[in-house]
């Protein structure tokens, strides 16, 4: 039997991207995600839950998120499920976080006010970019 590790998620950045680079030059970009879920109540009534979720990026598409998304904006993300896990220095208890790597993303939503400030381009010309490959090499653990 095959295993398989796939993410799909919509939703809006909780944070502007942080960007950074490794000793190596590989872009790497954090950000929050926000995905929300309604639903209605076995009482008929209507209920929403938000689940707040970390994802990385690497390479280009690091870059491209940076430049064009900000805290607010709405992205389609396709990535794999990551886990952490490490010492606490100061307790020692084990600790871990599950986040997603990113692998691919698309733009959703029209252009935010600080993208038409910069000349961000239209919707189609940013939407190509991010089809850049980033392979597990890129990737720095």
């Amino acid at each position: 039997m095959a295993n398989l590790n796939k993410v799909l998620l919509i939703g809006n950045l909780t944070r502007d991207p942080e960007l950074r680079y490794t000793p190596g030059g590989t872009a790497v970009v954090s950000f929050g995600l926000a995905v929300n879920r309604k639903w209605r109540s076995q009482d008929g009534q209507d209920r929403e839950d938000t689940l707040f979720v970390e994802i990385n990026g690497f390479g280009r598409q690091a870059e491209v998120v940076s430049e064009y998304m900000s805290k607010g904006r709405q992205i389609f993300v396709e990535g794999r499920l990551h886990l952490d896990r490490w010492e606490d220095k100061e307790s020692g208890a084990k600790r871990s976080k599950l986040s997603v790597t990113m692998e691919n993303f698309q733009f959703l939503g029209g252009p935010s006010s600080r993208d038409k400030g910069r000349g961000g381009g239209s919707k189609s010309a940013r939407q190509a970019e991010p089809e850049a490959e980033v392979s597990d090499d890129d990737i720095p653990f």
